[in-house]
């Protein structure tokens, strides 16, 4: 039910379910004409990207990225939504359905905070299904073996940049502590859906390099959350919970370790479930529910749905039928990924970029710092890793380097709470537009320059 919907469910004016029902019933087709559009929309422009990249021998899902920002708030209009600033006037979509049902402004509002809601739900969805296919192509086995190594670079890539930022916007700008503040936690992020997805494109998603990248990003993530639970209660009330940091370091701990755990004993159960039942969908499905379900705990614990969703992969990617499963998820992936970073893209407002605006100048400033601290803060990472040999450290420290939704998520919850103004909140989203959109072909090229080393850790298989 949309925010829309359970504010419309307390005014006395709708609270008649005869009449609250009425108006549901006479939205939903069109509601679902907004929807089917903007999925045309979505996938013509992320094959239209995909392979133009694919011919610049870019990574496909930059050139998602891109189709997003020109589908978006940035050029046509036709994907927006109104947290990042989308309205029933600049939406294309709406304006076409506007005029073909003869809309009043309150059905208008109405049916585009729906149709935009139900989008964000099935990139959500994408990107959950992102991260248990990378589970499933991860090898526990193997990220065990960096997984200090992995820990390592989490904590370096998250107290570097943080510390930098924080104290770089108060001595050179004279910023007050809480924006400040937030704007360094901003830097930690990482994000995992974007560079596992071009480690996967590139078959460098198995190699030493590629484990831990992933295994740093998803520690990353944890400490990302933990950073944004504390960074959020200062700017509510001044001051850090301390009883909620506990809880979010211990139950994440607990899950991520529980998770694993749990493969020893759940994967011959998993193998018998899926040979007793015999119609179709047999395998996908129970893969599917377990998916949903430690997706779903993640969330209920007040961590990420995609760390439960990354951790049911590793679960099954243990288990005999785990080839199988993999190559009857892609096709599922195919469907919901692209939606997910095609979305990302849409969300972002290049228009924060031109110089010509006046008040986009300080924030320009600021976002020339922030870019500087967040590619260097993430770049040194690579040469924390000890005790191997040959390994890629560029390549570690540009995989870092990404911030994408992550980063737009500290951004919208910072301007939401008062604690960024228009500014420092353009100078974050700048940043996170560049490292978002340079780390992928820069991934590629700091893998090409060691494709031999990189081709004997590919297969890492027993």
């Amino acid at each position: 039910m949309t925010n829309l919907t359970s504010t419309l469910l307390m005014s006395p004016l709708f609270s008649s379910p005869p009449f609250f029902a009425a108006v549901e019933s006479a939205n939903a087709p069109i509601i679902l004409a907004g929807v089917l559009l903007s999925l045309i929309a979505i996938y013509v422009a992320s094959k239209i990207g995909g392979e133009l990249s694919r011919l610049l021998d870019l990574p496909p899902v930059l050139g998602e990225l891109v189709a997003g920002v020109v589908l978006g708030v940035s050029a046509l209009h036709l994907v927006v939504f109104p947290d990042s600033g989308g309205t029933i006037d600049t939406s294309s979509i709406m304006s076409f359905l506007g005029v073909l049902n003869s809309l009043t402004p309150a059905a208008a509002e109405a049916i585009f905070e729906s149709q935009s809601e139900v989008i964000s739900v099935l990139a959500e969805l994408g990107v959950i299904i992102l991260l248990f296919e990378i589970g499933l192509e991860s090898e526990v086995r193997e990220l065990q073996k960096v997984g200090y190594q992995a820990a390592v670079v989490a904590v370096v890539g998250v107290v570097a940049p943080f510390a930098a930022g924080t104290a770089g916007l108060m001595y050179f700008f004279n910023a007050p502590a809480i924006p400040a503040i937030f704007a360094g936690a901003a830097l930690t992020a990482t994000s995992i859906g974007i560079t596992s997805k071009v480690l996967s494109e590139i078959g460098q998603l198995k190699s030493k390099e590629g484990q831990i990248i992933v295994g740093a990003a998803v520690i990353d993530d944890i400490l990302g959350i933990i950073v944004l639970a504390v960074v959020a209660s200062l700017a509510k009330t001044g001051e850090v919970d301390i009883l909620n940091v506990v809880y979010l370091v211990v139950s994440a701990t607990v899950f991520l370790l529980g998770a694993i755990l749990l493969g020893k004993v759940f994967n011959k159960s998993f193998v018998t479930a899926a040979n007793v039942l015999k119609t179709r969908g047999n395998l996908i499905i129970p893969a599917f529910i377990f998916a949903f379900i430690m997706a779903f705990l993640g969330n209920a614990i007040h961590l990420e749905a995609i760390l439960g969703a990354f951790a049911a992969g590793l679960v099954l990617e243990e288990t005999d039928e785990r080839k199988e499963l993999d190559e009857q998820v892609k096709p599922v992936a195919d469907i919901f990924v692209p939606i997910f970073f095609v979305t990302v893209g849409a969300r972002v407002d290049v228009s924060v970029l031109n110089p010509i605006l006046p008040e986009n100048r300080e924030g320009l400033i600021i976002a020339a710092f922030l870019i500087g601290v967040a590619i260097i803060g993430k770049l040194i990472t690579g040469w924390v890793v000890f005790g191997q040999p040959g390994i890629n450290r560029l390549a570690i420290g540009i995989g870092m380097i990404p911030r994408g939704e992550v980063g737009l998520v500290f951004a919208s919850i910072g301007a939401a709470s008062g604690a960024l103004d228009k500014s420092l909140q353009a100078a974050i989203i700048i940043m996170v537009i560049l490292t978002t959109f340079l780390a992928p072909p820069f991934l590629r090229l700091a893998f090409a320059k060691s494709t031999p080393a990189a081709e004997e850790s590919v297969d890492l298989t027993p």
